[in-house]
């Protein structure tokens, strides 16, 4: 389940963490690193998925 989780993450990073932690603080600060730039929202993204 977590690759899936990864592959949605690099699509929609917001996505992906809101599938592992729901609308906690993460989720938000993947809007916002998505919103200043795509690569930081993909890596936090897999950062979340990852560390769970």
């Amino acid at each position: 389940m977590d690759v899936i989780r990864i592959i949605i993450a690099i699509l929609l990073p917001p996505l992906g963490v809101f599938l592992q932690v729901g609308l906690g603080k993460h989720f938000w600060i993947n809007i916002i690193l998505t919103l200043l730039g795509y690569i930081p929202g993909i890596v936090h993204a897999v950062w979340v998925i990852a560390k769970k």
